[in-house]
This record gives structure tokens, C-alpha cells and sequence, in this order.
């Protein structure tokens, strides 16, 4: 007999349901009510009702949860030093978008040996999300497989699409569903219509296939997301985060008929690929708030335990502890000290 399809493909593997998931690691009462009020402030914060400044930092991707958790801890103790002026989301990513090839992530791979045990992936991530929601930290996540969400989204405050995805239609209808705020970062290019134009969809109602808790593919039909806001990661040519960059994004929000409120990834094109840069964007961004600028409501940083990054060696044992496997970080020490700068800016603010 002719095959005429599958022809590429060399396995199909059924994973775990989304409500078998929840069950091995639920969300208490307690938690879920901590995802709420953290939703509600970041939402406060994005439509300009609370006057603090939104961080989204952490790790470029999730690697070692043990890492992840000593971070997570000592981000708590940071956050109630600041919490006045500074509202802390931690960054848990746990899919990397890949220009070619290359480690997906710890859902796709989460032994970092191309096994793709991705109901194990999925359990490690729901699990840590379940100790750092816990711990009362807010959870920002990249969501990049529109099947994801389903397994994970009830534990998430904010959520971000990348700039490699702003364009996916796909994309753009999964966050008219989602039940968080979320961020569109710009272009590669550095192009801003295409984050406005995913805005704009992302508002509005869609029907799509998905899966639901069960597992079972199902149409989605969505109310849209009102919570919806650009992220600016500077481009391949230029950063985009100055005061003149900041008047021309106001002005096109305007021009589209979409709420002014702005957060600048302080790493990508706005440090040109400098980890190191990321200090200087944020306190060019702190300086512009302090001068009276209010359409600014969040910055993200790309951060971990110790500086720099990593190649995945092959025997993973010899993995540097704290140390990111995909773009650079700056380290804790780093982080403590720049946020508490920014801290000390914003208190002097009329």
C-alpha cells in the first residue's frame, strides 16, 4: 500500500491530559488567590492606576529548578524591600523560540539530551510554578506552543509573546483567550505595526483549535483580551527604548486607538546583545519616570544567579550551577544593586 501521509514523521506519542496534570499538582485555594490579586496589580499597574513600575526579571529560560528556586527566594525578599515602587514578576520561562535550532526549552527537553520526555517536561514546570506561586511570587511566562497555556496558564500573572511569534496569527488568538495581561514585543526589525496589529487582534474574540483539560481536540472560542500591551525590544539595527523612541511609540499607540502604557526589555537589541547594557537601559528608563513620563509601566531584565551563559556540555553534570544555557544574564548581585537604585530614584518622585 502507498503511504501519502506521515511520510516525515517517526513517532506520535500520546502525553498526559491537562486535568490529569492538575491533579498531581494543584493549586490551593490560597495560591489561586495570590495569581488573582497579582493579576489585578499588574493590570492596575498597565493601565496607569498604580504608579509603580513592573519588573519582569529572571533567567533567560528555566534549566535547573534547584537554581530556580534559590532565585525565586531571594527575589521574595528583594520585592518586599521595594514592593512601594517596584512590583517584581519572576521570570520563568520554560520554551525558547530557536532563529535555526537548538534546546527548545525544558517542557520540549528537560533532561537537555534531545529525549523530548515532554509529559516529564510539563510536570517539572507545573511543579515549580505550583512552589514559586506559593513562595508569593508572581510568574511571568513566554507563551510560545499554543497547546501549553492549558497545562499552566492558571498559575501565570503575566505572559509575553516573543518577537519571532508577534506576527503568528496563531499566537494572536491564543492571547485574545488567555487570562492574564500580556505583552507583544516588537519585530526583530525593530517594526512596531506588527506588535499594534497583534493588539489589536488580541482584543477581539476568536475561534480557533485548541485542546481543553481533557486533552481532546476542541474549538476555542475566545471573548478577547482587553490586558494586552507593547513590550519594546529594540531591533537588529537600533535600540528603541531613548525618551525620542518612547514620544514616537506613545504617538503610534495613539494613532491605533490603543491605551499608552509601555514596557522596555531592557536586554535583546535595546543592550545590542550586551547582557552588561541592561543597567544602563534601566536606569535611562528610571531616569524618564522620574522626569515625569507615564506611559512607562514595566521594564524586563534577563538575570540569574551568576553572570554570563553556557554551552549545554555534553555530560550535563559539568553544568555551571546559576549559570544561564541560553542568552547571557547579569548576576544576582547586579540585579540586587540596580533595583535597589531604581528603587531609591522612584521615592524621590513627586
Amino acid at each position: 500500500m502507498i503511504k501519502t501521509n506521515n511520510l516525515n514523521v517517526s513517532a506520535i506519542t500520546p502525553i498526559i491530559a491537562p486535568a490529569e496534570l492538575r491533579q498531581v499538582f494543584p493549586l490551593s485555594a490560597k495560591d489561586r488567590d495570590f495569581v488573582s490579586r497579582s493579576r489585578g496589580q499588574i493590570k492596575d499597574i498597565l493601565q496607569r492606576n498604580d504608579r509603580r513600575l513592573m519588573v519582569v526579571v529572571g533567567p533567560c529560560s528555566i534549566h535547573d529548578t534547584e537554581a530556580a528556586k534559590e532565585y525565586a527566594r531571594r527575589l521574595a525578599d528583594l520585592s518586599r524591600r521595594v514592593s512601594d515602587q517596584l512590583l517584581l514578576v519572576m521570570r520563568v520561562y520554560f520554551e525558547k523560540p530557536r532563529t535555526t535550532i537548538g534546546w527548545k526549552g525544558l517542557i520540549n527537553d528537560p533532561d537537555m539530551n534531545h529525549t523530548h520526555l515532554i509529559s516529564k517536561g510539563l510536570g517539572i514546570a507545573r511543579g515549580l510554578l505550583g512552589w514559586i506561586t506559593a513562595l508569593e511570587v508572581p510568574v511571568a511566562n513566554e507563551m510560545l506552543d499554543p497547546i501549553t497555556p492549558e497545562y499552566v496558564a492558571d498559575m501565570i500573572s503575566w505572559g509575553a509573546i516573543g518577537a519571532r511569534t508577534t506576527e503568528s496569527q496563531t499566537h494572536r488568538e491564543m492571547a485574545s483567550g488567555l487570562s492574564f495581561p500580556v505583552g507583544f514585543k516588537n519585530g526583530t526589525d525593530g517594526n512596531l505595526q506588527i506588535a499594534m496589529d497583534a493588539m489589536k487582534a488580541a482584543q477581539h474574540p476568536h475561534s480557533f483549535l485548541g485542546i481543553n483539560r481533557e486533552g481532546r481536540t476542541s474549538i476555542i472560542q475566545t471573548t478577547g483580551n482587553p490586558d494586552v500591551h507593547i513590550v519594546l525590544r529594540g531591533g537588529s539595527r537600533k535600540s528603541n527604548y531613548h525618551a525620542e523612541d518612547i514620544r514616537l511609540v506613545e504617538e503610534c499607540l495613539e494613532k491605533n486607538q490603543l491605551f499608552p502604557t509601555i514596557m522596555v526589555d531592557c536586554s535583546h537589541g535595546n543592550s545590542n546583545k550586551d547582557y552588561q547594557r541592561q543597567a544602563l537601559v534601566l536606569d535611562d528608563i528610571v531616569q524618564q519616570v522620574v522626569d515625569g513620563n507615564n506611559s512607562i509601566s514595566g521594564v524586563m531584565l534577563e538575570s540569574f544567579l551568576s553572570a554570563g551563559n553556557q554551552k549545554i556540555p555534553t555530560d550535563t553534570s559539568q553544568l555551571k550551577y546559576g549559570v544561564s544555557i541560553t542568552d547571557a544574564c547579569i548576576d544576582w548581585e547586579t540585579t540586587e544593586r540596580i533595583l535597589l537604585d531604581a528603587h531609591a530614584k522612584l521615592k524621590e518622585r513627586r
